[in-house]
């Protein structure tokens, strides 16, 4: 699985894919508006939580692969910028996120969205397999039962082992492992009176003026014009590559592309890892160290 993954990344420059923003603005405002998405804090342990608008995302104002585009970029930014961030502020490895699914509005007719739902989650399960430690879905209408039917076999079963189906808004299990200010929009709006008396000073992370779009957003665009990153992943001291537990001949395989991994992400780095990057011009991983590993 590592070296397929690896591989993906390789033949669609995923390294690189924050460097290619969708455009023009109006066409990632489109996707913004039809791909409900934000991030709406982070859990007591520090893990980012991510709210979906499942129910009420419509996939009609963008092209399929602008859609998947979005998402891996999604992925990409919460691992290269959110968690590095949150491992330092804690001071532990933080590796995967929370989500909650807001199946507000879901209808029979969603089911009509399911090739592209289905790229999306195939592209998690393949690519990002524990980046997510639970989902949540919350708000699930008497229609859930009969669309999850359907759904449901197209998810791997480690998936399957993480959703949890709450209650209503969810809004009392989601306080248990997380503050109020972190819920998502649409769990605080359905809590108490007084939450209700506040709903329209709510402002809802799927929206493009949220904070946390706006900063993807120009997270970018920096690295579409400097072609440099910004933030976290510029000051990293080092990384880590799994060496593939596999048979000696797929090894050697793996190894090479372990190795044009490594060089292709210091490449784009930038100048301030110059000195880094030539320090692997010339790495190679050798049968005897694939027979220590």
């Amino acid at each position: 699985m590592l070296l397929d993954t690896l591989n993906w990344r390789v033949e669609n420059d995923i390294d690189n894919i924050l460097a290619r923003p969708i455009e023009p603005i109006e066409v990632y405002t489109s996707v913004r508006d039809s791909q409900l998405i934000g991030l709406s804090g982070y859990c007591k342990q520090g893990r980012p939580v991510f709210a979906l608008g499942v129910g009420l995302s419509a996939y009609d104002k963008a092209s399929a692969d602008e859609y998947v585009q979005s998402h891996i970029q999604m992925n990409e930014y919460r691992d290269r910028v959110l968690l590095p961030m949150m491992s330092q502020k804690f001071g532990t490895y933080i590796g995967p996120c929370l989500k909650v699914l807001d199946m507000t509005g879901l209808k029979l007719s969603a089911l009509s969205r399911i090739k592209i739902l289905t790229m999306i989650s195939t592209v998690d399960d393949l690519n990002y397999p524990e980046k997510t430690e639970i989902y949540y879905i919350v708000n699930a209408p008497h229609i859930f039962s009969a669309c999850w039917k359907v759904v449901k076999p197209l998810l791997q079963e480690r998936t399957r082992r993480k959703i949890q189906v709450l209650q209503g808004s969810g809004r009392d299990e989601l306080l248990k492992v997380m503050s109020y200010d972190s819920l998502p929009h649409f769990v605080k709006q359905q809590g108490s009176s007084s939450s209700r008396r506040n709903e329209g000073k709510i402002s809802s992370c799927f929206s493009f003026d949220h904070s946390f779009h706006q900063e993807v957003y120009a997270y970018m665009k920096n690295q579409a014009d400097t072609g440099k990153p910004n933030g976290f992943i510029s000051k990293l001291n080092s990384f880590h590559v799994q060496v593939p537990d596999e048979t000696h001949e797929e090894n050697l395989e793996g190894s090479n592309v372990i190795v044009r991994t490594i060089k292709n992400t210091l490449k784009g780095m930038g100048d301030e890892e110059t000195a880094l990057e030539n320090g692997v011009a010339e790495l190679h991983v050798s049968n005897d160290q694939l027979n220590q590993s």
